[in-house]
């Protein structure tokens, strides 16, 4: 509007007040008008009357840019938490292992970076936890009812370590364990056999993620005990230094873990970047019971031959009686004729 003050308006009224500068402008150019013995062009005016509108539009719309940025920005953070609480919750989640007793499947080593890992809460609404899984689980009461909350009495401190230990930047709480299942309700787990192998109903395992952590290689001997229903029987990679189902509540049916406690199954190693990679699920019971069904090399032909050997007197004795057969047609076909 400024643009279009005629310059002896200027002129004439210098001491004029600026805020009184567009009103002045507007008095001019009515002036302007009445003098010039008519309107302004249509033309004109509609092109002037547009650009006031679009330098107007654009003013606003930059002041509402940098207010909507500030407005949003809470909004978006509110809505990635409030997201965020949910995946966690429902989803997954990102737990620390705080301790050795998954060595050397998880980190949890003094003096070492512990891994972070991806616990799926969704398998277990659709499948069984089965023998193999690496699982999170709440420590049964059994397994608790000496150890204290480890949350603090301070409700901040114990907002932010909730969180911490949600994306897991902190410890989670000391009652939720980290441990590999063995057996589910019902079967019967014992330990050990005459090569140092544990048992379930009756047939050892193959465990090749069992770590030694040292010399002593020979696992203490318990069971047998039966499963219950509705629990698994679970115990650390680190053999000789885990506080399983052998030793929580007892040992015997105490340890065992009810299968409402587990929180989810251990898919994947998220951190350090260094040990990125899928948690092994290696099925003790499948590998041991396959490999007691394979039979030795030099057995493995014996069906074979033997089918070969009931099948050649079957082949001769089918020979000679299609031969007297087609005798047989021959004849009848000469008589008739």
């Amino acid at each position: 509007m400024v643009e279009s003050v005629p310059s002896n308006a200027a002129e004439d009224e210098p001491d004029r007040p600026d805020d009184r500068t567009e009103s002045t402008a507007s008095s001019d150019a009515v002036s302007h008008s009445s003098e010039s013995g008519g309107p302004p062009p249509a033309g004109q005016n509609a092109a002037d009357s547009h650009d006031a509108e679009g330098q107007g539009e654009q003013g606003k719309g930059g002041h509402k840019k940098q207010r909507s940025f500030w407005k949003e920005l809470p909004i978006l953070i509110v809505v990635a938490l409030v997201l965020a609480f949910l995946i966690q919750q429902f989803v997954a989640r990102v737990y620390m292992i705080p301790s050795g007793s998954m060595e050397e499947t998880l980190h949890g080593c003094p003096g070492c970076t512990p891994d972070r890992i991806l616990v799926d809460k969704v398998t277990y609404h659709f499948a069984d936890p089965a023998p193999g899984d690496v699982v999170v689980f709440r420590g049964p009461d059994a397994w608790v009812e000496d150890d204290p909350p480890s949350e603090s009495s301070n409700p901040i401190a114990g907002f932010f370590q909730n969180i911490g230990s949600a994306f897991g930047l902190a410890p989670p709480d000391e009652r939720d364990f980290v441990k590999r299942i063995i057996a589910t309700g019902g079967q019967t787990v014992e330990c050990c056999d005459d090569r140092n192998r544990v048992l379930v109903d009756g047939q050892p395992l193959d465990e090749p993620y069992i770590h030694w952590q040292s010399s002593d290689s020979e696992q203490r001997e318990f069971g047998p005990v039966t499963v219950p229903e509705g629990t698994v029987w679970v115990m650390g990679d680190n053999r000789n230094n885990s506080s399983d189902s052998r030793y929580q509540g007892g040992g015997g049916e105490r340890g065992a873990v009810p299968v409402d406690n587990i929180i989810g199954k251990a898919r994947l190693i998220v951190l350090p970047p260094s040990r990125w990679g899928v948690v092994s699920d290696h099925d003790p019971q499948e590998a041991a019971a396959s490999r007691a069904l394979d039979a030795p090399s030099w057995q493995q032909g014996v069906p074979l031959a033997a089918g070969l050997l009931a099948a050649w007197p079957t082949l001769v004795v089918g020979r000679r009686a299609g031969a007297g057969t087609r005798r047989m047609v021959v004849r009848l076909v000469e008589r008739g004729r």
